[in-house]
């Protein structure tokens, strides 16, 4: 069950995560799967509050370097994935492989449910206090590593900044 080594296209853009067509967007999560602020503030707001809460609320928790998926709901996409990164403590807790995690768990999420298309946030740099050099440069590790290794037609995009 792995992945081709084949990509259609990397696009980095820099824009607000609900405006941008895809077949999925990725929710910077807590393990809870509650809203929160930031990105998932805004993913939540677009989504319908009311219907991803309860949607979440029925899976009920996502462990750290994990994913769980859900519909689009109000969202201009299918899918909404959340991925739950590590908050941050000093880098030297696993941080690093909990985040590559939540990454990899996510595009494992696309594969599994026909995603051709998939924009990401900058996962656990908001108020899990990643530091943005080291969460950009976890970010750009994982997109190298998923157009050489896990992608299977799946256009990633790289958001780089809630607004």
């Amino acid at each position: 069950m792995g992945f081709r080594k084949t990509m259609s296209s990397v696009t980095i853009q820099q824009k607000g995560i609900t405006e941008i067509a895809a077949d999925a967007i990725v929710n910077a999560a807590n393990s809870a799967l509650w809203a929160g602020g930031g990105v998932c503030g805004a993913i939540f707001s677009k989504a319908g509050m009311e219907e991803l809460t309860a949607a979440c609320n029925a899976i009920g928790h996502c462990d750290e370097g994990s994913a769980v998926i859900t519909p689009g709901f109000g969202c201009p996409c299918k899918y909404i994935i959340h991925a739950v990164g590590p908050q941050y403590i000093d880098g030297k807790h696993g941080e690093a492989d909990a985040l590559y995690g939540a990454y990899k768990s996510s595009l494992e999420l696309c594969r599994k449910n026909d995603i051709h298309s998939v924009v990401f946030p900058l996962i656990s740099a908001g108020i899990f206090g990643y530091p943005l050099r080291d969460a950009w440069t976890q970010a750009k590790l994982f997109r190298r590593l998923a157009v050489t290794t896990f992608a299977s037609g799946i256009r990633l995009s790289q958001k780089t900044q809630s607004r």
